[in-house]
């Protein structure tokens, strides 16, 4: 019995003993449960910058931690067992968005958005949200959990971006100025603004994914321009040019490019920005200032070697003028000895060359005086064909063309002929072996500031062309500078074209020279057209014996005391009496002791008081004394010269017994000075 007893004894101490290990057992595990539920307590709680709350399966908040009080401004107190729909908007509740995220979360497992919540004061922050349902093990639905994020800050600064990007968005496209755009790290463009479809004519739709290079004219695109300046701006960061650029029409216009590499936060290369501004018009206002500057500068350098010029040619008139003279007089009392008076005759023909010469200078400057009138061109060019002909070599070919109807040109026809003829031979040096001359003329309207140096109106235009060497620019540039020439010593004297040239400017019109090296020369000389239809008559008539007259006394005033002498030879071989002086002043003085003087002969620039001043004192003291101007200058006062005969320099003595006579014949018309032709 003992034995039993003691048996079930220790069956009950054995159940006991295991009731009380399994006790032990689940208390541990309540206590390790507990334990952990009090580490997640104390994680959430220590969160605060999440809001992580619980809401039962209606919507009511069963748990707050600081992260919520934070963001929402309610304490523990104050919130639990509200429902979370009084921390979204009027409008998200009107809609019932509350009641559709527990939907949503309960039968999608999970509910996700950003939107604004209120706060406790009312104010509104933007909280991205995150919902999920919280189920027992046998699936019930026991809750939500309810984590929020405030996200004002951010979406602050996302809405700033937005806008920044959206303001320069709009300042690039409202740009029409310049061409603003992207291009793909290939080039391809990749943006386009209003100023870019301005400039070159292709919308987005036309030019979006298009390769920038179509740009660019064919010679830029054959050196391969486009992809040197993307690797120099990848390469450098920029790339800085001027150049022709094209447009959708194939119209170019001079641009200014810009195009700086964009690169990633990790210095990737992501694309260009490319910014082109269309300078043509600045362009060809700065062309316009040099090419004036130019012609300024050269329109001052010209006029120096004018004034030079025209120093030379009268002192070299003054002394030719005693060389004509003394030679005339000598031929006449030569005996008769045929070679003495060889050599007479061939000095007087040289001292005539010089005198030519110095006529050209006198154009060149200026200062020549013109007898213009109307001009046939068409016929003075068939007058002179013969010259012209015998001018040139028989290998060369001369054409003409003009028109059924040319108005008649308004210059000096002698001049003109001259200008003709040098331009015809530089044509023809220009042409060693053989080629082809063709001389035309063509009538022409200019208007205000369509060509430089012309005033506007009617022109006739003579060209002479040669299919010669032609000129390099700097060449072309000096053409018309006195004594610049291109042949050789002693072939020209460089005054051919600066003769022309002012011959031109003094008639009122312009020579243009164009010509490219080896494709010839072409030579303009645009003259006013005259205003009626006379044709030109030349006088062909010998001129009539000189009457002759009776011994008068002459007071001749010059400065220049071989030209003084050589005067009063002339006169005195003609019979008269002469009385000389060398200033203005002393001829005043010489005629108010002189007891009786029928003439006065004067030059005209002489130091102290000009021709014109003397003519106008002896007019004061006796205004029927007859006066004759010797000069070769064309600057001369045309109003205050009425009445008053004018005899060129250099003078034969027959030019001076014409002056006497033609001055003591009120009767007689008085003929202003006309050059003789050499």
């Amino acid at each position: 019995m003992m034995r039993d007893r003691f048996s079930r004894m220790s069956d009950e101490q054995m159940r006991l003993g295991a009731l009380h290990h399994q006790d032990v057992r689940a208390t541990k595990a309540i206590e390790a449960a507990v334990d952990r539920d009090d580490r997640y307590r104390l994680l959430v709680e220590a969160i605060v910058d999440y809001a992580i709350y619980m809401l039962d399966p209606r919507g009511y908040i069963a748990s707050w931690n600081p992260g919520a009080q934070r963001f929402k401004g309610y304490t523990t107190d104050e919130i639990i067992g509200e429902h979370f729909s009084r921390f979204y908007t009027a409008e998200d509740r009107a809609t019932d968005l509350p009641t559709r995220a527990l939907h949503i979360a309960a039968t999608e497992g999970r509910f996700e958005q950003e939107g604004w919540r209120v706060r406790k004061d009312g104010s509104l922050m933007w909280a991205h949200v995150l919902i999920d349902p919280i189920r027992s093990e046998d699936g019930q639905l026991v809750g939500y959990a309810k984590i929020t994020r405030d996200l004002s800050e951010r979406k602050a600064t996302q809405e700033a971006l937005q806008q920044s990007e959206q303001r320069f968005r709009l300042l690039v496209q409202g740009v029409q100025d310049y061409a603003i755009y992207m291009l793909d790290p290939q080039g391809k463009v990749s943006s386009w603004n209003r100023g870019a479809q301005r400039f070159k004519g292709y919308t987005d739709a036309e030019i979006i994914g298009e390769h920038f290079s179509r740009f660019y004219t064919d010679e830029d695109r054959a050196t391969d321009l486009p992809t040197r300046a993307l690797r120099t701006a990848a390469d450098e960061g920029r790339f800085e040019a001027e150049g022709w650029r094209v447009r959708k029409d194939g119209t170019r216009f001079w641009a200014h490019v810009v195009i700086d590499a964009i690169r990633g936060d990790h210095g990737e290369l992501v694309g260009f920005a490319k910014i082109t501004r269309d300078i043509t018009e600045r362009r060809n206002v700065q062309q316009e200032l040099e090419a004036t500057r130019a012609r300024f500068i050269q329109s001052q350098k010209m006029e120096a070697i004018g004034q030079l010029t025209g120093g030379v040619a009268h002192d070299f008139n003054n002394l030719l003028a005693v060389v004509l003279g003394n030679l005339s007089l000598a031929r006449k009392r030569l005996p008769n000895d045929p070679k003495l008076r060889q050599l007479i005759e061939n000095s007087i023909q040289a001292a005539e060359r010089g005198a030519a010469l110095t006529k050209r200078m006198l154009a060149f400057a200026r200062r020549q005086e013109l007898e213009t009138g109307p001009i046939n061109v068409p016929d003075l060019v068939r007058g002179m064909a013969e010259l012209l002909q015998r001018s040139i070599s028989s290998t060369i070919l001369v054409n003409t063309q003009f028109p059924l109807q040319l108005p008649l040109a308004f210059a000096d026809a002698s001049q003109l002929e001259l200008a003709l003829l040098n331009l015809t031979v530089n044509a023809r040096d220009a042409m060693p072996e053989s080629g082809t001359i063709t001389i035309a003329a063509r009538e022409e309207r200019v208007g205000a500031d369509e060509i430089a140096g012309l005033a506007p109106g009617h022109y006739v235009c003579l060209s002479v062309t040669d299919t010669g060497t032609g000129m390099d620019a700097e060449t072309l540039a000096k053409a018309t500078e006195p004594f610049f020439t291109t042949k050789g010593v002693g072939k020209g004297t460089g005054l051919g074209l600066s003769m022309i040239h002012g011959f031109a400017e003094q008639s009122g019109g312009r020579l243009m020279l164009k010509s490219n090296l080896g494709s010839g020369t072409t030579a303009e000389l645009w003259l006013p057209a005259a205003e009626g239809d006379l044709l030109r008559k030349e006088d062909h008539a010998p001129a009539p014996e000189l009457p002759s007259l009776h011994a008068l006394t002459v007071l001749v005033v010059d400065d220049d005391p071989l030209v003084l002498m050589n005067t009063g030879a002339m006169l005195e071989d003609l019979g008269h009496e002469v009385l000389e002086a060398t200033s203005g002043e002393q001829a005043l003085r010489v005629l108010r002791r002189a007891e009786s003087i029928d003439l006065v002969i004067t030059d005209q620039m002489m130091p102290g008081m000009t021709g014109v001043q003397l003519i106008d004192a002896l007019k004061a003291e006796r205004a029927d004394l007859p006066v004759i101007l010797a000069s070769g200058y064309a600057e001369l006062p045309e109003d205050r010269l009425t009445g008053i005969v004018r005899l060129g320099k250099p003078f034969e003595q027959v030019d001076l017994a014409r002056a006497l006579v033609t001055s003591l014949r009120p009767e007689a018309e008085i003929v202003p000075f006309r050059p003789k032709r050499s």
